[in-house]
This record gives C-alpha cells, sequence and structure tokens, in this order.
C-alpha cells in the first residue's frame, strides 16, 4: 500500500497587525524527515517539497487540505516535505 508522511516547518510566531508569521527554519523539517525514516526504516518511493498556498489559514485544514485558496490577500505559500512510501506489504 502507498502511503504519505509529511514534515511542515512549525509556526514560531502567528501573524500580528502589520508583522508575518515566522516559521522554524525548512531544514528542521528535513532533518524529521531523515529521522523518521530512518527510526521506522521506512521504505522510501519518493520524497518531494511541496509547495502550497495558505496552510496555516484558520479555514484551511493544511497539508490534507484538498482546496487552498488563495482569493485572499496577502497570499502566503509555505513549502514541506512529502515522503511517499510503501506499507504493509
Amino acid at each position: 500500500m502507498l502511503r504519505h508522511q509529511d514534515f511542515v516547518p512549525r509556526m514560531m510566531t502567528q501573524s500580528a497587525l502589520f508583522k508575518p508569521a515566522t516559521f522554524e527554519p525548512f531544514e528542521e523539517s528535513l532533518s524529521e524527515a531523515n529521522q523518521w525514516i530512518s527510526e521506522n526504516q521506512i521504505q522510501v518511493v519518493n520524497v518531494e517539497t511541496v509547495v502550497l498556498p495558505n496552510i496555516w489559514n484558520r479555514w484551511e485544514e493544511g497539508t490534507k487540505d484538498p482546496a487552498l485558496g488563495t482569493g485572499e490577500s496577502p497570499v502566503h505559500w509555505h513549502q514541506f516535505i512529502r515522503v511517499w512510501y510503501r506499507a504493509g506489504e
């Protein structure tokens, strides 16, 4: 069975008036992905960087949301790591 696991940089501070949100470095997500693969002996099929808009918006469901909007202003794009792997074979 094909599955995936997402590794998303965590929000460090939320946005405020005239102040954008801050996030941990992208490399932290890469380190987490590498650690997860190593610890769980995952059979990796593919690793990709995914870029989606507004995944931290309060009306969105993050990386699992099938429909992310860009109609707002401002639009913020976020990147994360998605690991595709085989499980249960």
